[in-house]
């Protein structure tokens, strides 16, 4: 591929680039906070994609330069530099290149939200309920590795330091698009430290992620659809941690969902983590909808599968994590459970990437002829 394949493209987002600095520069932008940030993404984006094709311009240039001095030269020396420039101009643009062509694949949708995770024990008992709990911290520890901002919007404990659920905020540049992939049933092999007779255990937990529902998403939450009560927070053990009724549930008639928060003193501020929670949870069903219409779009479905589907599996004896959809697997157990989730998502959105950059090739190669 040359430069001049792709330059229509490139002057359409010059003048893109151009519109969003001119939107960015008014005042008035910065008291919608959600647009502005959606803006400055893009606009992010574009001069990133900018940048990269001047690069690679320039070193297509420079290889044609050392080609057409190597037709000339007959100083062995000087072919031998010659040689050896060329060799690293070929190398770094075909780095470009590649950094281009997937700079060039349109993001996602809700790639760029700010994110709420659910995490909860199924089945294996209080093994379940351990894992849980060290998959929550392994989260945080990413999210911190990161430079994300998390906040705990609900947790309960279990009397042997394992959560019977967790539900958490993750606020960040492109936060769902590396943590929709959690969405779904992940299952753990290893030997409890209960386990007197070293048998292998097998424990699964559930992962729900849900992109957080912004003003452009208009969802509308009607007071005659919600059954709203409130109930005193407890803790492991089922133990009353509050005199007052300041933990709030709410129930969505329509649709049938429940969610509940216990996580702070104040009843107010409960209400206001449900309310959140429960517009993500009906953004979702929007956008399963839409997944379904775009069905053969492999990234459209990511995020937005089956709860119950078997994503990943744990294996601790061999320290092996594999991701069964894409058939990826890590060999660092230990590192991952410390937040190096890196090892296992970076492939799989490099995988996800190729083959969308082979058919925005196929779409610039078709609107070419």
């Amino acid at each position: 591929m040359t430069p001049g394949d792709i330059s229509q493209h490139i002057d359409l987002m010059k003048v893109r680039f151009a519109e969003l600095e001119k939107e960015l520069a008014s005042p008035d932008i910065y008291a919608r906070p959600s647009e502005c940030k959606k803006l400055t993404s893009e606009r992010r984006r574009i001069s990133n994609i900018l940048e990269l094709f001047t690069a690679w311009s320039s070193a297509l240039r420079d290889i044609d330069s050392n080609t057409e001095l190597l037709e000339s030269e007959t100083d062995p020396e000087f072919r031998s530099l010659i040689e050896n420039d060329l060799a690293e101009c070929q190398k770094k643009s075909v780095d470009l290149e590649n950094q281009l062509m997937s700079s060039l694949v349109p993001p996602m949708p809700k790639d760029d939200r700010n994110t709420i995770v659910e995490i909860r024990p199924a089945a294996g008992g209080d093994e379940a309920a351990l894992f849980a709990g060290e998959l929550f911290r392994a989260y945080l520890k990413f999210a911190e590795q990161k430079g994300w901002k998390h906040e705990v919007l609900d947790s309960t404990e279990t009397d042997l330091g394992g959560i019977k659920e967790a539900v958490f905020s993750l606020d960040g540049e492109d936060v769902y698009s590396y943590m929709k992939f959690e969405s779904g049933v992940h299952r753990v092999q290893r030997v409890p430290t209960t386990e007197s007779g070293g048998r292998i255990h097998t424990s699964t937990i559930t992962v729900s992620v849900l992109p957080e529902a912004e003003e452009v998403d208009s969802i509308e939450l009607r007071q005659e659809d919600l059954d709203i009560s409130t109930f005193r927070a407890s803790g492991a053990g089922g133990q009353h941690v509050n005199r007052t009724d300041s933990a709030v549930r709410i129930v969505h008639k329509p649709t049938g969902i429940t969610v509940a928060s216990q996580q702070e003193r104040s009843q107010l501020r409960n209400k206001e983590i449900c309310m959140r929670i429960l517009k993500a949870k009906l953004l979702e069903i929007t956008m399963r909808e839409e997944a379904e219409k775009h069905a053969s779009d492999k990234r459209a479905q990511v995020g937005t599968g089956d709860r119950s589907e078997r994503i990943r599996t744990y294996n601790f004896p061999q320290s092996r994590v594999t991701d069964h959809r894409y058939g990826i697997s890590a060999f660092d157990l230990p590192g991952l459970m410390e937040g190096d989730l890196g090892q296992i998502l970076d492939p799989i959105r490099e995988s996800l990437n190729q083959e969308a950059v082979q058919n925005l090739l196929s779409g610039l190669s078709s609107s070419g002829q």
